[in-house]
């Protein structure tokens, strides 16, 4: 926790910054990922000025700098850009929208306060990816994008097996998922059963295939059913409006590469 025992507490570390909002005339309210201290959320004083707006930005890679003058008062930030992703993927939909789901779900599912080093670190790879190069990132980023939602099911507790066959053991020719357990299932194993199963695209289980825009699809699905049933099912709540604005993006890209 970043206040302990009542104390006054300052702490300067890397962050990403996932949610923003207003709060009163000038200030701004910023939701962080940070390494030690997971979800943060803060107050930042003139936020809502032009220099505030620019580093504000979900998507963006800050030098946070926290403080906390006594337990019950509002943490606050301030703090300057080290890698502006936003800015550099405005006018490319696609890696936009990658940007946009995963800072919402990340605000949307993480307990504030709980330390993930692991998970920052791949959201923090992510973004970077993303933003260092969108023209790759919208023709083939979505393996990244999926493999960190995979990543962030498991650090929620949900995580998917996808080592071995659930029915025969066995790591060769895996081609689903179970939708109750999460396992993966080989064709074989799978049997009359298969068409209650969730494909399993192969670039998920083998980092030689590459896979298409379908493969890609599938995968959207596969992580998405989990999110909608673990992450946000279980609180009632549909999957962001973010993440359904990627799916559907991503369909309409699919249905347009299969009509050329």
């Amino acid at each position: 926790m970043l206040n302990k025992g009542g104390t006054s507490l300052e702490r300067e570390a890397p962050a990403l910054v996932v949610f923003v909002a207003p709060q009163g005339e000038s200030g701004t309210r910023v939701h962080l990922l940070t390494e030690d201290d997971g979800l943060v959320r803060a107050l930042a004083y003139g936020g809502a000025s032009r220099a505030g707006r620019a580093l504000w930005q979900p998507g963006n890679v800050v030098k946070a700098r926290l403080v906390q003058r006594s337990e019950g008062t509002p943490l606050r930030v301030s703090g300057e850009v080290l890698y502006g992703c936003a800015a550099r993927i405005l006018s490319m939909p696609l890696a936009l929208a990658m940007m946009q789901s995963a800072c919402v779900l990340v605000d949307a599912t993480l307990p504030e306060g709980e330390p993930c080093p692991a998970f920052f670190g791949a959201t923090l790879t992510l973004l970077s990816f993303i933003g260092y190069d969108p023209d790759v990132a919208e023709r083939v980023g979505l393996p990244n994008y999926i493999e960190w939602e995979l990543a962030l099911l498991d650090v929620l507790g949900f995580g998917l097996d996808l080592r071995a066959c659930a029915v025969t053991g066995q790591t060769h020719g895996l081609a689903y998922v179970s939708p109750r357990t999460g396992r993966a299932v080989s064709a074989e194993g799978a049997g009359v059963w298969k068409d209650r199963l969730l494909p399993l695209p192969a670039f998920l289980h083998d980092p030689t295939n590459a896979g298409s825009w379908a493969d890609w699809l599938d995968g959207l699905h596969l992580s998405g059913y989990f999110l909608a049933r673990d992450a946000f099912g279980q609180r009632h709540q549909p999957l962001p409006a973010a993440r359904q604005r990627l799916l559907a993006r991503v369909e309409k890209l699919v249905a347009g590469h299969n009509t050329d």
